[in-house]
């Protein structure tokens, strides 16, 4: 086995492509396999050659992973890991490492230690110089972030925010200067007070609400935080967890002083004073009165020419 673990990720691969998934040879040691986050026919054959060559899979909840073993005909057998469990269960699973067992960490969805627990199964694991390594696959941060359509040159993973209202305003307060796309998770009982407290605090943004990702009835809620504040208590469907995305702040993008100047001359010319300003503050994200004052410069220089 070479150190960087492609020997490993050769057999398998190559054995569930081959339609050899059985056979499949695993090295012993703690894998961290990326589960579907809603549509089954996501995981890949090397998950599959991997939580059936294991010895046992470490899951959040039994009843959740059971399924994934009953559509799959995965035997391995299952043993619950959580952070309330974990000063007991972490040494049992220790020792099984420490005994050349194959062990597979997933989570209920997606990929684990990610908003989930098992970090300190993996640090654990590594300390004890035991091989670890990651099946990448499904992430609802991933899934999210090519289709909302906002910048992915540069994001910032948050997760879930705190829960009380004053440690999530200080929270979301130091975000405010960070030129990225923001990535939250959050449940649905929360959702509607976060987007809120977003809004008053990094508006004005473009932001997304991604629901059901690659379920049925799949759905990414597009516009700006105010906007969204006040959908997610009108026509968002309550259930399940969601990501929030949020965009850089909009003054990195605005355009330069000429580039407004255009846009309110060409606003001017067939609507009043009023709708070219909201126009352009809305396009532009600029403040209402610097828009507003050039509006009445160009106005009074037009004037002036006639």
């Amino acid at each position: 086995m070479t150190t960087d673990g492609s020997q490993y990720c050769d057999d398998p691969t190559l054995a569930a492509i081959n339609g050899k998934l059985e056979s499949a040879v695993v090295v012993p040691g703690l894998h961290i396999v990326s589960t579907p986050i809603g549509n089954l026919a996501d995981i890949s054959l090397r998950a599959l050659a991997t939580l059936r060559a294991s010895d046992l899979i470490i899951c959040e909840d039994t009843r959740v992973t059971a399924k994934i073993k009953s559509v799959f005909a995965i035997t391995t057998p299952l043993l619950c890991y959580n952070d309330h469990n974990a000063p007991k269960t972490l040494p049992r699973i220790m020792d099984f490492l420490k005994n050349g067992k194959t062990i597979s960490l997933v989570s209920d969805a997606g990929t684990p230690t990610i908003s989930d627990p098992g970090y300190k199964l993996v640090n654990s694991a590594i300390q004890e110089r035991i091989f670890v390594t990651s099946v990448p696959g499904a992430s609802a941060m991933l899934a999210a972030l090519p289709a909302s359509g906002l910048p992915t040159d540069k994001f910032l993973f948050i997760g879930f925010l705190p829960v009380k209202k004053m440690a999530k305003q200080n929270f979301l307060s130091d975000l405010k200067e960070f030129k990225a796309t923001l990535i939250f998770y959050e449940s649905a009982r929360r959702l509607s007070s976060t987007v809120q407290t977003m809004a008053d605090i990094l508006a004005p943004r473009s932001a997304v609400i991604a629901r059901e990702l690659t379920k049925k009835y799949e759905e990414f809620i597009r516009g700006d935080l105010s906007a969204l504040a006040l959908k997610t208590t009108e026509q968002i469907e309550r259930k399940g967890e969601f990501v929030i995305l949020v965009g850089p702040p909009q003054s990195e993008s605005q355009p330069n002083k000429d580039a407004v100047d255009q846009m309110l001359l060409e606003a001017l010319s067939d609507k009043t004073l009023r709708d070219a300003v909201n126009i352009v503050v809305k396009e532009t994200g600029a403040k209402r009165k610097d828009v507003y004052l050039r509006a009445l410069n160009l106005q009074e220089k037009a004037g002036n020419k006639g």
